[in-house]
């Protein structure tokens, strides 16, 4: 299938899925985002698949949304009848009950999409990861930014709240404190302050930094990756249940991973003194 707006190529398990719209700087509009998600797919159905690395043609990762169509729903907002003024959380559970949901955009569906993914997932960020590309760099499980990388919680600059995953990601990754920060002020922070922050695992050099990423995703696509993804699972489900439960879901998932090809070929490994070779099965 031809692509346009995201480019990919996979090597050795390793899918390198590129976000290309050098002329938005990788803003994310309705055929990047059909794009994207069609890959998504196709990286968690197919077995040879084994990990994801995301970057953006440089010089940036990603812009965000496209801002173009946000003139147009302005418009159509500006044709149906205003509700009174009131403080915004008064109004939310209206619109949680009654009223018809406007995620027309696919880019609003990326991020979880991403998070779901049973298999490992590494952000490159070579460059702007703004607004929604933040979001997109976030919902990955790993981020490694090249010293050029700035990342911004853009939202609020348009008026608007970070409908990406953000207000659930950040308080997880740098608690609430710096999040109402980036996310108040929707200032950038470059790669250096995301590190201390602990936003990303590492800072390399931008012409190392591509190269830096693939090694590690070829480190993990030579690894148990049935093992990785039921640690995937175990993590995220950590994040909402307490230690008894999270014990007894580490248990059931370890009798899957007793079972599996990889497990096995560990143990012959260990027992003839060799490295083992796995599958991910």
């Amino acid at each position: 299938m031809s692509q346009e707006f995201v480019k990919t190529e996979r090597r050795d398990g390793v899918v390198l899925a590129t976000l290309h719209d050098p002329a938005t700087r990788n803003a994310v509009g309705q055929e990047m985002a059909r794009e994207l998600l069609e890959e998504l797919d196709r990286f968690d159905d197919d077995p040879e698949d084994r990990v994801l690395l995301l970057t953006g043609t440089d010089p940036s990762f990603c812009s965000g949304a496209n801002v173009r169509r946000f003139d147009r729903d302005i418009q159509e907002r500006s044709a149906e009848s205003r509700e009174p003024e009131s403080l915004p959380w008064g109004q939310m559970e209206a619109r949680l009950g009654a009223r018809e949901r406007r995620d027309r955009a696919l880019g609003a569906r990326l991020p979880l999409r991403i998070h779901q993914l049973q298999k490992p997932s590494i952000a490159a960020v070579n460059g702007h990861a703004v607004g929604l590309g933040m979001g997109l760099a976030l919902a990955c499980d790993i981020r490694i930014a090249s010293e050029r990388a700035v990342f911004s919680e853009a939202f609020v600059r348009m008026g608007l709240v970070p409908g990406d995953g953000s207000c659930w990601q950040l308080p997880r990754l740098i608690g609430l404190g710096n999040t109402f920060l980036l996310q108040y002020t929707g200032d950038r922070v470059d790669a250096t302050e995301a590190f201390r922050m602990g936003l990303v695992a590492r800072v390399v050099p931008h012409e190392e930094m591509l190269p830096a990423a693939t090694e590690l995703a070829s480190r993990l696509a030579r690894g148990a990756t049935r093992s990785m993804s039921l640690t995937k699972y175990l993590v995220h489900r950590s994040l909402d249940t307490g230690l008894e439960e999270s014990l007894e879901l580490a248990h059931a998932a370890q009798d899957i991973a007793r079972a599996t090809e990889d497990h096995r070929e560990a143990v012959q490994a260990f027992l003839q003194k060799r490295q083992p070779r796995f599958q991910g099965r």
